[in-house]
């Protein structure tokens, strides 16, 4: 899949996205949680590519949620299940932002597989069907989902520009899968499997796998 997520991600969020304007950020103030970080924050204001971005990340998070899920029911293999249940409290978490920035929820059904954008859904069932061929397959796609996850993110938060907030959230999801990524090379290799990246560089690739896993305010 040469192309990356968000290449595919169409403009017809555009229409979804309402405008939300205020006051100030939460820079000072002492928060414990994702959810209690997100409510603190005073309301922003909030620009159309910042939208986009909550609105595709919604998506994204879903959908290794949903791939995750669909492996898990073929393979059996935990690394599938216990990362799933990761992919929901990040979907969560952007949900957050989307109640808070009144936008409308593209997770209009939350079924396995079923997204409001198509593209989704076409790519959905291009890594379901790589990762049901065999187990290899299948763990290089985690570890694809979580490589392109930590571009998508890294784009995503290119885009904002001062809502402390929004920022907080993207670290956190982009811990969770620089952790991710390290869980699903564990096992990818001590099975004797290779995987090569193709939407990070092999540099970047390389730092984090050799790196400790990161603590996070999301799993």
């Amino acid at each position: 899949m040469k192309m990356t997520i968000k290449t595919l991600f169409s403009i017809g969020f555009m229409a979804l996205a309402l405008n939300v304007s205020a006051g100030n950020g939460f820079k000072n103030q002492t928060i414990t949680s994702m959810e209690e970080a997100v409510e603190a924050s005073t309301l922003e204001a909030i620009s159309v590519e910042e939208e986009h971005g909550i609105l595709f990340m919604r998506e994204e998070e879903k959908l290794a949620r949903d791939v995750y899920l669909t492996l898990y029911d073929i393979w059996g293999l935990n690394i599938f299940q216990n990362i799933a249940k990761s992919e929901q409290t990040h979907t969560d978490a952007i949900k957050g932002l989307i109640e808070k920035y009144q936008l409308a929820d593209p997770v209009i059904d939350d079924t396995i597989g079923v997204f409001t954008d198509y593209h989704f859904v076409e790519v959905y069932e291009a890594l379901v069907a790589k990762g049901s061929e065999s187990l290899e397959g299948a763990l290089q796609v985690g570890t694809e989902i979580e490589e392109l996850d930590i571009k998508d993110i890294a784009e995503s938060i290119a885009q904002v520009e001062g809502n402390d907030d929004i920022i907080n959230v993207y670290s956190e999801l982009m811990k969770g899968s620089r952790n991710h990524l390290r869980s699903f090379w564990d096992v990818l290799t001590s099975k004797g499997f290779t995987y090569v990246p193709s939407h990070i560089s092999q540099e970047e690739f390389d730092a984090i796998i050799n790196s400790p896993m990161e603590t996070t305010n999301l799993k």
